[in-house]
C-alpha cells in the first residue's frame, strides 16, 4: 500500500512584480534576470498572509479530491518558516479549513514536499491513515536581501497542496542529504538574551550560485536514474517530468545531460520563480487544472535544496 493523488491545489499572491519593476528598485534588468534564470515575473506577498495562501490551497485541492477536510487523517506542512514558530503551520491550516487530526511541519528547504510524500507513504504503509493533506507554502520575500540582485530576483511567494488517498500509485521514493552549509543558506533571527553574545549575522539567504548550480544538475540526473532503475521504467515510459523550478539553466543542462526529450518537461519559472517547497505542488496543480496529465500517465518528480537535501518519485497519475 503506498498511495495516489486525489486532487491539487494552488494559491499565488495577487501582486506580480515583473523584471522590469526590480530595475527601478536595483542594478538589474529583464535581459539579465532572463539570461541567468528564466524568469520573468514572481509573486510576492503584499496584504495576504502565507497562511490565507495555504488555506485557499487547502480548499481547493479538497474540492478537486472531493474529501472534505473532516476526513483528512494526517496533515503535513513543508516550508522553511510559517507565519509562527508555534503553533506550526500545519496547526493554523487546520483550524483554517476545520480539519481535526495530526498536524506538523517539516523543513526540507525546496525538497520538503518529496520529503512530505515519503513520511505519508509510511503512514498509509502502517495502515494508519485513509487520507493525508500535504502542503508546501513559502513567504520567501521576507527571507530575501533585496540589497542582493544575485539571490532576491529568483524566489517568489505561494503555497500548493495535495490530497493523497489509499492506492498504490506510487512506483518509487527516494529522498537524501548532503550536509552542506556553505552553499545555500539562511542565519537564524536573533533573539533578545542578555547572556547570548553571539552574533547571529543578517537573516537572510545565501547562497554560492555556481556551486548550487553543480549540485542540482548531478543530483537531478542521478536521483531520476535513481527512481526510474528502482521503479524498472526507462524515459519511454515517462509522461512527464516535474523538476523543482530554480532556475532555468539548472534544468536546461540536466535535461541536456539526461538526454531527455524537453517537451516532457513541465515549467512555471517563468511565472512563479523559485517558490521551494511550493514549487513541486504547484507544477503538480497547473498539469492537473490544464488537463495535461492524463489518467495512468507516469511523472517524475526531482527537487533539491539547502541543507543540500534531494528528494525524486515516481507516480501514476490515478484521476
Amino acid at each position: 500500500m503506498s498511495f495516489s493523488i486525489l486532487g491539487t491545489g494552488c494559491a499565488l499572491p495577487e501582486l506580480a512584480v515583473k523584471n522590469e519593476d526590480l530595475s527601478k528598485i536595483m542594478d538589474t534588468s529583464d535581459e539579465w534576470i532572463v539570461k541567468k534564470s528564466g524568469i520573468k515575473e514572481r509573486r510576492i506577498v503584499s496584504h495576504e498572509s502565507l497562511t490565507d495562501l495555504s488555506e485557499t490551497a487547502a480548499l481547493n485541492a479538497l474540492a478537486d479530491a472531493n474529501v472534505k477536510a473532516q476526513e483528512i487523517d494526517l496533515l503535513i506542512y513543508a516550508t522553511l518558516m510559517g507565519d509562527t514558530v508555534t503553533p506550526s503551520m500545519a496547526c493554523v491550516v487546520a483550524g483554517r479549513i476545520g480539519a481535526v487530526c495530526p498536524a506538523f511541519d517539516l523543513n526540507a528547504a525546496c525538497s520538503g514536499f518529496v520529503y512530505a510524500m515519503d513520511i505519508a507513504a509510511g503512514y498509509f504503509a502502517r495502515k494508519k491513515v485513509k487520507k493525508v493533506l500535504i502542503i508546501g507554502g513559502e513567504h520567501l520575500s521576507r527571507h530575501t536581501d533585496w540589497a542582493d540582485r544575485g539571490t532576491c530576483v529568483l524566489f517568489g511567494d505561494g503555497a500548493a497542496a495535495a490530497v493523497l488517498g489509499e492506492g498504490d500509485a506510487l512506483c518509487s521514493l527516494h529522498i537524501a542529504s548532503t550536509p552542506n552549509k556553505e552553499f545555500l543558506s539562511q542565519n537564524f533571527i536573533g533573539g533578545e538574551s542578555p547572556f547570548c553574545k553571539r552574533d547571529y549575522g543578517q537573516p537572510y539567504i545565501r547562497m554560492n550560485g555556481q556551486e548550487v548550480y553543480k549540485f542540482a544538475v548531478n543530483a537531478i540526473c542521478n536521483d531520476l536514474k535513481y527512481v526510474m532503475e528502482e521503479a524498472r521504467l526507462s524515459e519511454k515510459d515517462i509522461d512527464h517530468f516535474l523538476l523543482h523550478q530554480a532556475n532555468i539553466r539548472i534544468i536546461d543542462a540536466a535535461i541536456k545531460m539526461l538526454d531527455f526529450p524537453k517537451e516532457k518537461f513541465l515549467n512555471s519559472i517563468e511565472q512563479t520563480g523559485n517558490v521551494s517547497a511550493a514549487s513541486i505542488p504547484i507544477l503538480l496543480d497547473k498539469g492537473n487544472r490544464s488537463g495535461r496529465f492524463k489518467k495512468g500517465d507516469t511523472l517524475a518528480i526531482s527537487a533539491f535544496g539547502a541543507g543540500l537535501t534531494t528528494g525524486s518519485a515516481i507516480i501514476r497519475w490515478t484521476k
